[in-house]
């Protein structure tokens, strides 16, 4: 069977039996590019049921990477418990955000999701004890967090510096809000916080509601820039949309609560993408609704975006990807700093790659 390879593992994600006629050479790519599009557990999880049918070599990759994700389940569970009790004591509830709450609300967006890090949410004014009590319960900042990267964090972020426990060697990132806010966005913060559901069997932490949940995955996709992640992020938005669109209300409320929260444009280009892409079920007044806020030069954009959303491998590479990841880098940037404060920041990161490593003794 012949598929094409550049998309070869974006086609198997969306027809898996596809794999069954797949070639040694072809299987080795297509694992390739999953390891690089963080997608290898998500094409396990879809293979799952026909697994006694792959080749044995691919088929040992397969299961390994089911095994991972039990284990970064029961982690992930485990971490979210010490996070609830370090923070009970104040009082407070911590927003669960991106994958973690996928995982810990037992959404269909979980299947096969890997991630880094816990990712919450908290109020800014609350800040400075909620960072105390992690503190003091272990997590510590990063040691060569230098005088800039500490201003970059506290000024400009929308988070703190990353986290990470000094025992369980866990990282987790606290936001107090989902955009920088230097963004040209601005986001409606408060009404993040009004919009927040309980978890049955999880006392103690919050998620999103399902719109709100669906427009900040947007917003962390086509506004923060990370596309090294970016098609398993769009496979993200296409699971919560099928998920939540099951119930109507979910669709009409999108439009309405994106304008609300400030996002429409992030909102436009997830259900553009999802739809081009992974052939996402999007109500036709809803795409017309959110086409009021597409951006000009939208054909530039679609030419860089289906580029740069595969995974970051050779294969997937045309003549322009580089470039294209190049644009929409300098693009995400653009949109999260005023100019003056990018051209610093920017020529700051060129500065430190330039610079040479400093000499170490050798034994």
């Amino acid at each position: 069977m012949s598929l094409p390879r550049a998309r070869l593992l974006l086609h198997v994600l969306l027809d898996p039996t596809a794999a069954l006629a797949l070639s040694p050479l072809d299987w080795d790519l297509l694992l390739r590019q999953a390891r690089r599009g963080l997608l290898l557990t998500k094409l396990a999880v879809l293979l799952q049921p026909m697994l006694d049918r792959v080749p044995p070599g691919p088929r040992h990759h397969l299961y390994a990477a089911l095994l991972t994700a039990q284990r970064q389940a029961k982690l992930t569970h485990w971490e979210v418990s010490h996070i609830r009790a370090a923070l009970a004591p104040l009082g407070f509830e911590p927003i669960l955000l991106k994958g973690t709450a996928y995982l810990m609300a037992g959404l269909p967006a979980s299947e096969g999701r890997v991630f880094g890090d816990v990712d919450i949410l908290v109020p800014q004014a609350r800040i400075a004890e909620i960072e105390a009590a992690l503190l003091a319960q272990g997590w510590q900042f990063p040691d060569d967090l230098d005088d800039y990267d500490r201003r970059y964090y506290r000024e400009w972020m929308h988070e703190i510096p990353p986290l990470t426990h000094l025992q369980r060697g866990s990282s987790l990132d606290v936001h107090h809000t989902i955009l920088p806010p230097t963004a040209r966005v601005r986001v409606n913060t408060a009404a993040l916080f009004e919009d927040t559901r309980t978890l049955p069997h999880q006392p103690g932490v919050r998620v999103l509601a399902p719109v709100t949940m669906t427009l900040h995955s947007a917003a962390h996709l086509f506004h923060e820039g990370e596309l090294e992640k970016g098609l398993r992020d769009l496979f993200d938005l296409d699971a919560l949309l099928r998920d939540f669109g099951r119930d109507t209300a979910f669709w009409a409320a999108l439009v309405p609560r994106a304008r609300v929260l400030g996002l429409t444009r992030p909102l436009f280009h997830a259900l553009r993408y999802t739809t081009r892409l992974l052939g996402t079920p999007v109500p036709a007044d809803v795409m017309e609704q959110a086409a009021v806020d597409a951006p000009r030069f939208q054909k530039l954009l679609d030419a860089c975006y289906e580029r740069a959303l595969m995974p970051a491998h050779a294969s997937c590479d045309t003549s322009l990807t580089g470039l294209t990841r190049l644009a929409l880098y300098v693009r995400s940037h653009w949109l999260r700093m005023p100019l003056g404060l990018l051209a610093q920041h920017l020529a700051r990161k060129a500065w430190l790659r330039m610079r040479p490593e400093p000499e170490t003794e050798s034994n």
